[in-house]
């Protein structure tokens, strides 16, 4: 079946994922959600691709969950059991880097899904929050954690309990995004950005980014001795082989992935 919420297609090593409900401003249903996995889990496997790019529109990454689909809920059981939230848990089982690439809003859910993801990306007219208080809700995929996280307590309970918006350079400068380009070129510059990445040694690449995130689920004794055993690790590598013999007879490394 061909995707109906989504469109991909691929830039050299880069695998990229354009969320498509325009009308909607990219509001995340559960068919797009399971699309967009579906593809993310396809370039993941695929050994050509070494990094990926989620994108939306200018006007919109993602507007948030879409309200409809949830409004219908009377119980806890029927979100908890949701699977439409487990869509995010595919998500953190992606091996290689995701760079969010975002423009215009990225509120709810979408704010979410970019943050969800290894870097952003974010055009000038970004537009990133939690709006969910205003429905009586808190964020449920993440947003009470990754925010908070990124930006502190002090301003993460000003945008969950008060609805505070972030603009592109207030992001930028929060760390919640790598950098900030013009709507024009927003996309190109997340694609360059993947480009980069994706041309590098991919199993270095996969066990730094294991290595990163953990940072998040332990203290720093245990995450000291993943980063030690994941290092070591690599010296079974040709990768590794391969890139300190350029590096000592000054050519450029050949990558084989193993």
């Amino acid at each position: 079946m061909p995707n109906q919420n989504i469109l991909t297609r691929m830039e050299g090593h880069v695998g990229i994922v354009q969320l498509n409900r325009p009308k909607a401003y990219n509001a995340l249903s559960l068919l797009l959600m399971q699309e967009l996995m579906d593809a993310l889990a396809v370039y993941d496997s695929d050994p050509i691709v070494g990094c990926m790019v989620i994108t939306g529109n200018e006007k919109a990454f993602a507007a948030g969950a879409d309200i409809k689909f949830m409004a219908g809920a009377t119980k806890p059981a029927d979100m908890l059991g949701s699977p439409f939230i487990e869509q995010w848990s595919r998500l953190a089982k992606i091996k290689k880097p995701v760079i969010a690439a975002v423009s215009g809003f990225a509120l709810g859910g979408g704010c979410e899904l970019a943050m969800a993801c290894d870097m952003i990306v974010a055009s000038e007219s970004a537009r990133f929050g939690q709006p969910e208080i205003n429905l009586g809700l808190i964020p449920g995929a993440g947003g009470t954690q990754r925010m908070t996280l990124a930006v502190g307590k002090a301003l993460a309970m000003e945008m969950i309990l008060n609805n505070r918006h972030l603009s592109a350079e207030e992001a930028r400068h929060f760390g919640l995004v790598n950098r900030v380009s013009s709507v024009a070129s927003f996309l190109d510059d997340a694609i360059a950005l993947a480009g980069e990445i994706a041309v590098r040694a991919p199993v270095a690449i996969r066990l730094a980014k294991e290595a990163i995130n953990a940072v998040y689920e332990m203290p720093l004794h245990s995450g000291l001795a993943l980063e030690r055993n994941l290092f070591a690790m690599l010296f079974s590598t040709e990768d590794q082989k391969e890139g300190m013999d350029a590096f000592i007879n000054k050519r450029n490394a050949h990558w084989q992935g193993k």
